[in-house]
């Protein structure tokens, strides 16, 4: 069953790489797929930042605006169904909630991992963890989401 998730998530990198050029951008990379479980992470860059021009610390790395979490939830949250769907490629997944809890600011590479709660005939549900690596090493969850998804099944 390895090989099969092995090549989903070359399948997916491509299918980002080719046909999502704001993914592409962030820089979004598929680390592991699973049954039920996908973990999706972007690298940190200063393209990605807020700044604060009057205030905030000077003694650390800007923070990673909250927008691209929200997106990595988004994101992982859906693709991981598609581990639990009999046709992953044919079957199609639309966003209809998104709730995302922020923690603590994001100062580092982030990492989301995805892991499916319920996949009906035409709803699904996924709970996600998105960390981040401070400067130091330390990994630390900095937010955590839940969406639902809309099903298109084509059987």
């Amino acid at each position: 069953m390895s090989d099969e998730y092995d090549a989903m998530r070359d399948t997916l990198q491509a299918h980002i790489d080719e046909h999502h050029e704001f993914l592409s951008w962030l820089g979004m990379a598929v680390e592991h797929v699973g049954e039920g479980t996908m973990t999706l992470s972007i690298p940190y860059d200063e393209k990605l930042t807020n700044t604060r021009p009057n205030g905030g610390q000077t003694d650390r790395r800007p923070d990673i605006h909250g927008g691209v979490a929200a997106t990595m939830v988004d994101t992982v949250g859906g693709l991981v169904l598609r581990t639990k769907f009999d046709y992953p490629v044919q079957t199609g997944v639309a966003t209809i909630n998104l709730n995302v809890n922020y923690l603590r600011p994001a100062t580092g590479d982030l990492s989301a991992t995805a892991d499916v709660i319920r996949v009906g005939s035409t709803v699904g549900v996924s709970e996600v963890a998105v960390e981040s690596t401070t400067p130091d090493g330390e990994t630390r969850e900095v937010a955590t989401g839940q969406g639902s998804y809309r099903i298109f099944r084509s059987d």
